[in-house]
């Protein structure tokens, strides 16, 4: 088979139903797909919905929510492609995008993981789908802001890789889950996602252990997709969804990087992700719009 296309889902059945017609849609006849979509005990209709619409689907029914990576880890074990994708439910899929994808990393074997021209629902770029390790001095350029001054400055900007051109094929450190495309060869070395991680940071952390054992991660914008950002079921616990952000930024941070960094670098991070987590849960009690995440209109 030439891919396996996993969803998590939680709560998201309406851009569930519209990521599902526009993955029929694009892929056609042309590929030998799968889709998995794995259910964290939604309360919405899901699972109905799926049974009786799309009995192709293979649908793995959790009685509880165990959280993204668990689950995902759930479809990518289940998955029978050369091919595994991580897919949110809230993107839309344009036309030929896997056919085009899978093509280049035929003809490509050292990529071990790509993902396409993620795209807001305006047609901006979603900047977060292409990014760096998140090391200490990008992080707080990117959340001081520090990155639209100094867009094109190599340390500054590059959390977002903002000084990359939008429409050039680049390798980058790491992309995003929301439409990530792994060989089946890089799960065959270094394993699944670390269920350590309950949600966010999983997929940065999925390719940092796949750069380290030599395989290059990249950006590919010939082939887009839209993604809402925030729709896919993240809202649905709005401040467990704070903070298992923050939570897992300080587990990715804590066993990737803190090695690298002296012990006061290392905790000034630490104190950092407490203060912003504590902001986040104030700002957060009074937002009109409940949604943790990636959001644009």
């Amino acid at each position: 088979m030439d891919l396996s296309i996993n969803i998590v889902t939680f709560n998201s059945l309406e851009p569930l139903k519209s990521c599902i017609e526009s993955l029929i849609f694009s892929i056609n006849t042309e590929l030998d797909y799968e889709i998995i979509i794995i259910d964290n005990a939604s309360a919405d209709g899901t699972l109905q919905y799926i049974e009786l619409n799309y009995p192709q689907v293979f649908l793995i029914k959790n009685k509880t929510n165990l959280g993204y990576t668990k689950a995902m880890n759930q479809g990518l074990h289940a998955s029978k492609g050369n091919y595994l994708v991580q897919l949110n439910p809230d993107v839309f899929v344009n036309p030929k995008t896997f056919q085009m994808l899978l093509k280049w990393m035929n003809e490509n074997r050292d990529v071990g993981i790509s993902i396409p021209k993620v795209l807001n629902r305006d047609g901006s770029l979603q900047k977060q789908c292409r990014r760096s390790f998140a090391r200490p001095l990008e992080v707080i350029s990117y959340f001081l802001k520090l990155d639209h001054l100094f867009p094109s400055h190599r340390v500054i900007g590059n959390y977002v890789k903002s000084y990359l051109p939008e429409d050039e094929i680049s390798e980058v450190d790491a992309v995003s889950g929301s439409c990530m495309i792994i060989r089946r060869e890089v799960i065959d070395e270094i394993g699944f996602l670390d269920e350590r991680f309950f949600a966010y940071q999983e997929d940065t952390d999925f390719c940092f252990r796949a750069k380290k054992t030599g395989w290059k991660v990249f950006y590919l914008p010939f082939a887009q997709v839209v993604h809402l950002g925030g729709r896919g079921g993240s809202g649905s616990n709005l401040f467990k969804g704070i903070y298992e952000w923050h939570r897992s930024y300080f587990l990715y941070y804590r066993k990737n990087l803190a090695q690298d960094y002296f012990i006061l670098v290392n905790w000034f991070m630490y104190l950092m992700v407490g203060v912003k987590l504590f902001f986040a849960l104030i700002v957060a009690l009074f937002a009109k719009e409940k949604i943790v995440g990636t959001k644009k209109p």
